[in-house]
């Protein structure tokens, strides 16, 4: 049984209690939150016994063998080596930290204290993204992949009211790209791999972060396209389309239905009902603790070094720029 600590007290923290309370392998002993008011509270309304408002002292205690992080993005960093140093496993929700160069750290403190860290890029563990992989050999040679994820921020409004919520705070490492370009370049790069050419561009917000972006990963056989926004909405799917065919993602952040379409004019749905979507990226980070692997396959060291260098190389171009960068 492997004991989780959570810190943060937000609906994606609700999320994986959920999905942690219908696995029969994990269980989360321990919260942490700035505030005693706020940390006993939560902790009653979800039955965790042990609660902390000191990160230190909750990295040296014994309750707990893991850690999930949910924080804002800049906090990833200095939180995760945190609880590293101590002998901590790491969970860390995406994106892993606000720069290649935060992750690298990141990564060198996991080796060196062997503990397994894990970027919670949950479509990359799915049953249905591996269906995707699966099928490219049907319609290869690729030429082409159109990823997208639009959705209409509910903090949107706020902001344009004249607040400043976390959302849209480059102080907190976030953004469009952070947000919601991080689900589909994530998929990307694992499919095809560094591109030889990165180029982007996308709307900032006066606060200093991207409200919604365009980037274009070349390679040298095809091209990906890669659209992301927090201040529009569309229900377009993703596609990757190749000589023979074409696969059709409704949602690539889900991965809930994906579909073969045939140049002969066949077409037939691959993808297969799926459990809690944050189970599969837990059971992938106690696999890899269980068998004393620093990494997983789906989501490897390389793989979440090479995403945060695509990720940190698009802001540059974009002129997003958080207190991390410097």
């Amino acid at each position: 049984m492997i004991r989780f600590g959570i810190i943060g007290t937000n609906f994606i923290t609700d999320w994986f209690i959920e999905t942690i309370n219908q696995l029969d392998y994990v269980e989360v002993t321990a919260l942490y939150s700035r505030t005693e008011s706020r940390v006993k509270e939560y902790a009653e309304n979800h039955s965790i016994v042990h609660t902390f408002t000191s990160l230190e002292e909750m990295a040296q205690s014994d309750v707990i063998d893991a850690i999930y992080i949910a924080s804002p993005n800049s906090l990833h960093a200095e939180q995760s080596i945190l609880f590293m140093q101590h002998g901590k496993h790491v969970l860390c929700e995406k994106p892993l930290a606000s720069n290649v160069q935060e992750v690298t750290r990141m990564i060198e403190v996991a080796k060196e204290n062997h503990v397994v860290l894990l970027e919670a890029l949950r479509n990359l563990f799915m049953p249905n993204f591996e269906r995707v992989q699966q099928a490219m050999e049907q319609i290869a040679p690729v030429r082409r992949a159109v990823f997208n994820k639009s959705q209409y921020s509910s903090r949107y409004d706020l902001y344009k009211k004249g607040e400043n919520p976390n959302t849209f705070n480059p102080d907190f490492s976030n953004g469009s790209l952070m947000d919601l370009g991080v689900y589909l370049l994530g998929p990307a790069l694992k499919l095809f791999g560094q591109p030889k050419d990165i180029q982007a561009n996308g709307v900032t917000l006066e606060s200093g972060v991207d409200g919604s972006g365009t980037v274009l990963l070349s390679y040298a056989d095809l091209d990906v396209v890669i659209m992301h926004s927090k201040i529009h909405a569309t229900s377009t799917p993703s596609e990757i389309i190749g000589e023979k065919g074409r696969i059709v993602i409704d949602d690539i952040a889900t991965c809930d239905e994906v579909r073969l379409e045939l140049r002969d004019g066949t077409s037939e749905i691959i993808s297969e009902t799926q459990n809690a979507p944050m189970s599969y990226e837990i059971e992938a980070f106690v696999r890899a603790i269980e068998a004393r692997n620093s990494e997983t396959d789906a989501h490897s060291a390389t793989d979440m070094i090479r995403l945060a260098d695509v990720m940190t190389t698009v802001r540059k171009q974009v002129g997003v720029i958080y207190p991390a960068d410097k």
